[in-house]
């Protein structure tokens, strides 16, 4: 599997580099779905020029990055082969990352399938749900295609947003704790915290798995469950006090703070995007504008509650849940969170006989990724059309996900479901029955 994968590597990196010498990377780099006030790279040049004159980049409502990221480029920026390759490396990071992940994954699975086998637990005629390695050989060459040859990536990597680089961070973060490294985990996990908050909300899929993988019950009246999520949080917290304590160091002030964290939580900056926020605050009164952040902001938080209690026995997918939870109601999502979760879709390959609704939303997002221009050039540039038009095609598209993201999550109940009753439900008096899940 080595060459395959080496071939898509060069291909991957050939089409980025052919992009970003053509003239359509500062048109890419302009694109309200591809950047985000937060992540567009014109912001951290900005940031960069005002640091080199003494002046602490978060002075003015420009540069919202954190800063660990502009000291970063600091060093980069005047070698832009270098920094362009920066982004290509942190795209390759998070596919040879997801690679290795689910050659992690699949002997943990084979073992949880076989002591199922050798138990009896699986009823005679739902074998044919159980997948076979001839099956999974080629998943993770899959997953490496699906995130570096998504449109979605290649348009990020060539615009330089540094959601590319908050990807490769998930994405070790990820490997780290399929791995079982529980140290490189937090560290990995409080980074990628410290770059956009929303992160913090994967700490309960880690722990977990974790908890699974060294066969501590998920019981609160155990010891042993306390203790673990003591050390796993006093080694999160801990790095995260580091981190914000180096970026204290480096600016000799805390004016990061209200800039970064502030700046992602109150939603200031109501630039259009492929998010919910940016239109329904434009239209909000002021008055009633705080109790609507709290709920919009909320919904990132809330679903990992009933989601961990769902899926307490399956962390792996409970974490991609949460990074489709988080893509979709961040205050400013980009197609490049969007790319993250979606690089996961080949590893749950084995829903597909239970998905309902699969094609007519693989047209929605297609048909929406399309429109997304041809809308706003309507509005912005030939006058022909308002912002109604473009919000209602960025709400098409995030219903469009909601619909995605429920329905694997249906297949994947529904799975299960049959996994321990039976593929072929029976009535007492022996007739076909319907399953119902509610």
């Amino acid at each position: 599997m080595a060459a395959p994968l080496t071939l898509l590597l060069i291909v991957a990196v050939t089409i980025r580099a052919a992009l970003f010498r053509s003239s359509l990377a500062e048109l890419i780099a302009e694109r309200v779905e591809v950047v985000s006030p937060i992540t567009a790279w014109k912001r951290v040049v900005e940031g960069l020029a005002l640091l080199d004159l003494g002046v602490s980049p978060y002075s003015g409502d420009v540069f919202h990055e954190t800063p660990l990221i502009i000291y970063m480029f600091h060093f980069l920026v005047d070698y832009a082969e270098i920094t362009f390759m920066t982004f290509v490396f942190g795209a390759l990071c998070v596919c040879i990352c997801f690679f290795f992940i689910y050659l992690s994954l699949m002997p943990f699975q084979f073992r949880k399938q076989k002591f199922a086998l050798e138990a009896d637990r699986y009823p005679m005629d739902s074998l044919e749900l159980i997948r076979s390695p001839k099956e999974m050989y080629y998943v993770p060459l899959k997953v490496a295609m699906f995130y570096l040859l998504n449109p979605f990536t290649i348009l990020s990597c060539v615009a330089k947003s540094t959601c590319g680089l908050n990807n490769a961070v998930l994405a070790l973060f990820f490997l780290s704790t399929i791995k079982g490294n529980v140290l490189l985990s937090a560290i990995f996990l409080c980074l990628a915290t410290y770059q956009s908050i929303y992160p913090i909300t994967l700490c309960a899929p880690a722990m977990l798995y974790f908890m699974q993988r060294q066969y501590i019950p998920v019981n609160f009246h155990r010891v042993s469950f306390w203790w673990f999520i003591v050390q796993y949080l006093f080694m999160y917290l801990g790095s995260l006090f580091v981190l914000i304590c180096l970026s204290f160091f480096l600016l000799g002030s805390w004016d990061y703070l209200p800039s970064v964290y502030g700046f992602i939580l109150s939603v200031p900056d109501l630039t259009p995007n492929i998010g919910l926020f940016w239109y329904f605050f434009a239209e909000m009164f002021e008055h009633f504008r705080l109790f609507f952040l709290c709920v919009f902001q909320i919904n990132v938080f809330f679903y990992t509650i009933p989601l961990s209690i769902k899926l307490k026995e399956h962390p792996v997918f409970l974490i991609f849940m949460q990074l489709a939870v988080i893509s979709i109601f961040k205050s400013y999502p980009t197609v490049g969170d969007v790319a993250l979760y979606l690089a996961f879709l080949p590893v749950w390959s084995h829903l597909h006989r239970f998905l309902r609704n699969i094609f007519l939303v693989s047209c929605v997002l297609l048909a929406c990724s399309a429109l997304f221009p041809v809308l706003w050039h309507l509005w912005i540039y030939a006058g022909s059309a308002n912002s109604n038009f473009y919000y209602a095609i960025t709400l098409l598209f995030n219903v469009a996900q909601i619909l995605l993201v429920s329905d694997y999550f249906y297949a994947f109940l529904r799975r299960e479901h049959h996994l321990t009753n039976g593929l072929y439900l029976k009535r007492k008096d022996g007739s076909e029955a319907t399953l119902i899940l509610k």
